[in-house]
């Protein structure tokens, strides 16, 4: 089954969640650059969910940024 990704932004927080998963306590985390923070599965090591730190800054500085992330991107059947 394909995992479809959720995004959230947590507007108190100012910070874009971009999840496969929701977060659970034995995720770990990694500091990526550019204050972007990936969760991790414990076992396997993949990058389960991300977090950009600060995203609405970053809108009205109009910069852009990349995450140091592999992906693959394709529609889902819809239905």
């Amino acid at each position: 089954m394909d995992t479809k990704l959720t995004f959230k932004y947590d507007r108190e927080g100012d910070i874009l969640h971009i999840d496969k998963i929701p977060p659970y306590p034995e995720q770990e985390s990694e500091e990526l650059n550019d204050d972007v923070i990936a969760r991790l599965n414990p076992t396997t090591g993949e990058v389960e969910s991300l977090e950009v730190l600060f995203f609405s800054s970053r809108l009205m500085r109009r910069d852009l940024f990349e995450i140091p992330v592999a992906a693959n991107l394709y529609l889902v059947e819809r239905g």
